[in-house]
């Protein structure tokens, strides 16, 4: 590719490179289990922005593999934390005693307070934002940066799609970089969305295979053998007992998990169970299930949560060859 379409690219990125201080503004989204320390330090060396999944992590061990990260990274990396995590604030002591520079704010819309209190600490607030107004509202509460992610993504999601996200948002949002995520899986579509306006992308289900990725052998095949039309969200039977959608690879735990609502939902009407006590034994079906999947490998009961972009990963191959593949997808576009 031409040395004009590498400067256009960079140029084009220059807000999301000059705020992530990386080569490329492609942050790795955060998956619990896969990234930790190898994932997250190998996409920060490749130029990229890792971001380390806290999820249900403890105080302590968050601690642990911010060190890990640190011993095998000079490059800027992120902390993503659950606003919902009963230990936040702990959880943000350590971050910054750290002084990890920057702070991904997920599960819900964080308070004023909160986003003032890790700015305070001296890191920068990136925060998701599903719409305009809230976008609008995450600015004004003094967020550096914004993630616009679409139902395309893996895990938990929101109702719409990346592309619609994109032209609701970018047009309007220029005081701050906004990043795209969801569904992304080549370079032609981050040049365009960054022709959009974005700063940047994010992408996480391409990154799964890397051999880099600690995920089991059995997860990454799942993974290459699987196309979009596999990538399913979790199915709500029952109004009165929401499940909040998750986007996964279809198995043998995702259809027994519609079963498993039915059975509770016949004992809640029959009188065996309270509305409570129903909703808990549902939202507990999932409970250790990721880990079962990236972890132990067992594709068939756990969750293998996947983006629709799952199609097009069809190899293990070090985090370089991804980005390398991604910049010169993008050059091409842009050529």
């Amino acid at each position: 590719m031409t040395a004009e379409s590498r400067k256009e690219l960079d140029q084009l990125w220059k807000k999301g490179t000059d705020f992530l201080g990386t080569e490329y503004a492609i942050l790795g989204g955060a998956m619990s289990w896969l990234s930790e320390s190898n994932l997250v330090s190998a996409l920060s060396n490749a130029g990229g922005f890792g971001v380390i999944a806290c999820g249900s992590m403890t105080p302590d061990l968050l601690s642990t593999v911010i060190e890990e990260t640190y011993a095998k990274t000079k490059k800027p990396f992120g902390v993503n934390l659950i606003t919902m995590h009963p230990d936040i604030e702990a959880l943000i002591d350590v971050t910054l005693a750290h002084k990890v520079k920057y702070v991904v704010l997920a599960g819900g819309i964080p308070t004023s307070d909160l986003i003032k209190r890790i700015k305070d600490g001296g890191a920068k607030v990136i925060c998701f934002s599903p719409a305009l107004i809230l976008a609008k509202k995450l600015i004004r509460s003094g967020v550096d940066a914004l993630i616009v992610e679409g139902s395309e993504a893996g895990g938990h999601i929101g109702p719409v799609s990346t592309s619609v996200l994109a032209q609701e948002i970018l047009p309007y949002i220029t005081d701050v970089p906004v990043f795209v995520a969801g569904g992304i899986g080549r370079g032609e579509v981050i040049a365009s969305y960054l022709q959009m306006g974005a700063s940047g992308c994010q992408l996480g289900t391409l990154f799964v295979c890397a051999e880099e990725s600690i995920a089991h052998e059995n997860f990454k095949k799942m993974f290459m053998r699987g196309n979009a039309r596999d990538a399913i969200t979790s199915v709500q039977i029952d109004p009165r007992f929401p499940v909040i959608p998750v986007r996964a690879l279809k198995n043998a735990a995702s259809v027994e998990f519609m079963e498993t609502q039915r059975n509770v939902i016949n004992k809640f009407q029959s009188g065996e169970l309270g509305m409570v006590e129903a909703q808990l034994e549902i939202e507990h079906y999932w409970a250790g299930a990721l880990r079962r999947a990236v972890i132990d490998g067992d594709t068939e009961n756990g969750s293998v949560m996947a983006g629709q972009s799952v199609g097009m990963v069809k190899k293990v191959q070090p985090v370089t060859e991804i980005l390398d593949g991604l910049i010169e997808q993008a050059m091409g576009q842009l050529a």
